[in-house]
Formats: C-alpha cells, sequence, structure tokens
C-alpha cells in the first residue's frame, strides 16, 4: 500500500463513520502515523508502506472511526502560537476561544504588568497564549480537577511559560480567590443538562463532562467578579451559543460598563466583556 492508496482507503473508512471532514483527518492521522507533515503526504504519495507503518494507520484511523477526536488521537493541538498537549483531562481548545484571547489582549493594551485571574484553565490554553503575548503579564489559573490542572502545569512546561503562570486548585462557588484583578477571564461550562446528548459524539462521548456542563457557572462567575477585579478592571466571558444578550443583560445589571459582545469566526455572538467601574 503506497501513501495515496493509505490516505484514500481511510478517507472512504471514516466517511462510511460519518466522520466530518473525513479526507482532511485521514491526511492528520496518516501524517502523524508516518511521523510527517501533511505536505509531505504529497510529496510521497507514491512511497510504500511498511507492514509496520500501514498497522499504525490502521489503529489511529480505526480510533477516528470510533469518534474520539482527532485531537486526543494526535496527543497535541495548535492554539493561537502554541501546540499544547491535549487529551482526556481538559477540553481542546477551539478557535472561538482564540476570540477571547484576542478580546483579552486588546482590553490590557496600554497597561503595565496586567494581572490576571484564568477560571476554569483546562488545558491552560487562555492563560499561557496571554503569558506568551503579554510578557509582562502576571497570571493566575484555577480548575476545579486536580487531573485538568496537571495537564495546564504540564503544557506551561512545554510551552516554556511555567515559570509565568501559577495554577490552583479552586471552586468558583467559593467565590474567586486573590485579587485584585485588571482583568477576570473565564470559558467556563454552560452546556445545559439537557443539551448534552445533542452534542456531536467527540464532544458528548469524549470530552470531560465537568468542563463541558455547568447550569449557572456563567452568573456565578460574573457576580463573583467585581469582588476581585480593580476599579476599570475588565470581565471576559465565553458564552454559549443565542445567550450572549442574556449574559450581557447580566453584567449590566450588576453594574459593568461597556458591555458588548463579539462574535465569533462564523458570525455568532461568543465573548461577552464589560468594565468593572463601580
Amino acid at each position: 500500500m503506497t501513501i495515496a492508496e493509505a490516505v484514500k482507503a481511510s478517507t472512504d473508512f471514516l466517511a462510511r463513520k460519518d466522520v466530518p471532514s473525513p479526507r482532511v483527518d485521514a491526511e492528520h492521522l496518516v501524517a502523524h502515523a508516518l511521523g510527517i507533515t501533511r505536505l509531505d503526504l504529497y510529496l510521497q504519495y507514491d512511497r510504500p508502506l511498511t507492514a509496520e507503518e500501514t498497522a499504525t494507520c490502521r489503529e489511529l484511523v480505526r480510533r477516528r472511526g470510533t469518534r474520539e477526536p482527532l485531537a486526543y488521537i494526535l496527543g497535541e493541538w495548535g492554539f493561537r502560537r502554541l501546540m499544547l498537549k491535549v487529551d482526556s483531562r481538559g477540553l481542546i481548545p477551539r478557535p472561538e476561544t482564540e476570540v477571547v484571547v484576542e478580546r483579552c489582549l486588546a482590553l490590557l493594551d496600554g497597561g503595565e504588568a496586567p494581572v490576571v485571574l484564568d477560571v476554569g484553565t483546562g488545558t491552560g490554553a487562555i492563560a499561557l497564549a496571554i503569558a506568551d503575548e503579554r510578557p509582562d503579564a502576571m497570571l493566575t489559573a484555577i480548575d476545579v480537577s486536580e487531573d485538568t490542572l496537571a495537564l495546564a502545569a504540564e503544557n506551561a512546561e512545554r510551552t516554556e511559560l511555567a515559570g509565568r503562570v501559577s495554577f490552583a486548585l479552586h471552586d468558583v462557588t467559593d467565590g474567586l480567590p486573590g485579587g485584585p484583578y485588571d482583568l477576570v477571564v473565564s470559558n467556563p461550562p454552560y452546556v445545559e443538562p439537557d443539551d448534552l446528548d445533542a452534542l456531536q459524539p467527540e464532544v458528548r462521548d469524549w470530552e470531560p463532562e465537568q468542563a463541558l456542563v455547568g447550569h449557572g457557572v456563567t452568573e456565578e462567575i460574573a457576580r463573583a467578579a467585581p469582588d476581585v477585579l480593580r476599579t476599570n478592571g475588565a470581565l471576559v466571558l465565553e458564552v454559549a451559543e443565542g445567550t450572549a444578550q442574556v449574559v450581557a443583560d447580566l453584567l449590566a445589571q450588576l453594574g459593568f460598563t461597556d458591555v458588548v459582545a463579539t462574535p465569533d469566526l462564523a458570525g455568532r455572538d461568543r465573548v461577552v466583556e464589560g468594565r468593572w467601574t463601580p
């Protein structure tokens, strides 16, 4: 079997399993199995695979056919300028969360040595991206899961940002720790329990439910943020599709000003922010 034949067979198999983007996923998996880039696939299309390479490809493609997320199979996923380790301890970083980081950086622009709290850090994506792109920022990242915090700490080491972010175990039902902060940011669990079954199998069956499903967590964070924000500090929240106006109204009721919603790459209002100016 050549590389070209392996990619085609893998694509056909994944398509039969109703995997989204079967061709792209097949290319990722075959390249990963061979230890080469996707570009190298096209440069070596006629190269025959060894028996060992064929077996490795088949196993990775089989796993994807069970709807195991591509990122978990690859073991890493890109987020802004970083390549992060991903596994079942944390949610896979998503493009809409890059918009969260963009808004954070914009709100911090002009300040010196900003102090930032990342609530529900997961893989550490938000905190580490801010640390990477704002070297003067001082960051604290909290999560309710020890396993998830361990993953975030591993990513801090992997990205050589370990000295820039401090990690702490904390439950938002106890309020928010420390402060005062120039910015509080969170991508909290916002899938309603009744909506879990409607999610794609990759999300519903594989990603950690504790990080996905949460009722009222966004409101808890919004209500707790004023206690730890400096005057003129900012709150940035990633929110569920269709809820941006509700969250924006909540921030306004709590006394936040300059409340705005920012759309994600698909044009859906996904990020809500506000300034704390009591």
